[in-house]
């Protein structure tokens, strides 16, 4: 079985190095943690006074997986998700913060539960995640894999700089798709004719 530690080291690897492309709105990043994350955290590694991109090129994998731990697992309460659920929402909490927890709250909300869609983990949604993963808790791991695929989706269809993150240059699936994938089951993967086909009116 896998632990926090594992999985951070994966997201890390996953991650890559020192990155700044200007259609990403995180900005200086490596490792995943962007110069956003560094200036809130107030990690001043330069010891000058300031968080700048030199900070950010200073992280080591180290220190990368230290936070994602402590700020992006254990600050948001993740370890009290149900544990077949804590990899993906992990995972996607380093990618897009609060909204790993809304995707989860609007999924509950369509399996019958009435969550405020706040991206807190508290005990209400906590108990709604428990109930729902009942007795087949891989099922609704899969349930929330596919809806982080959609969430990716539809935000490529609105914000047609993200497009490259869901879709290759050659038209198949893009880092995003194939993140959500790595968690959901492969017979919920879809084929690359699906995939085409729901970018398909992409330009």
């Amino acid at each position: 079985m896998q632990t926090v530690t594992d999985i951070a080291r994966e997201i890390v690897a996953r991650e890559g190095g020192f990155v700044n492309d200007p259609d990403d709105p995180g900005g200086a990043t490596k490792f995943g943690v962007t110069i956003g994350t560094m200036r809130r955290l107030g990690l001043d590694l330069t010891g000058d006074g300031r968080v700048t991109e030199a900070d950010v090129r200073r992280l080591t994998r180290a220190k990368a997986e230290d936070i994602f731990i402590q700020h992006y697992f254990r600050g948001p309460g993740l370890a009290e998700l149900p544990e077949a659920l804590q990899a993906s929402v992990f995972d996607m909490y380093v990618n897009a913060g609060a909204n790993a927890v809304k995707i989860l709250q609007h999924l509950l909300n369509d399996m019958g539960n009435d969550l405020t869609v706040d991206g807190v983990l508290g005990p209400i949604t906590l108990a709604a995640a428990h109930r729902a993963a009942g007795n087949a808790p891989h099922l609704l791991a899969d349930a929330y894999g596919i809806a982080r695929r959609n969430y990716y989706y539809r935000l490529a269809d609105t914000r047609p700089s993200s497009r490259k993150y869901a879709r290759r240059k050659d038209g198949g699936k893009g880092g995003w798709i194939t993140r959500a994938e790595a968690f959901i089951s492969p017979r919920f993967h879809l084929s690359e004719a699906e995939h085409r086909a729901r970018t398909a009116t992409w330009a």
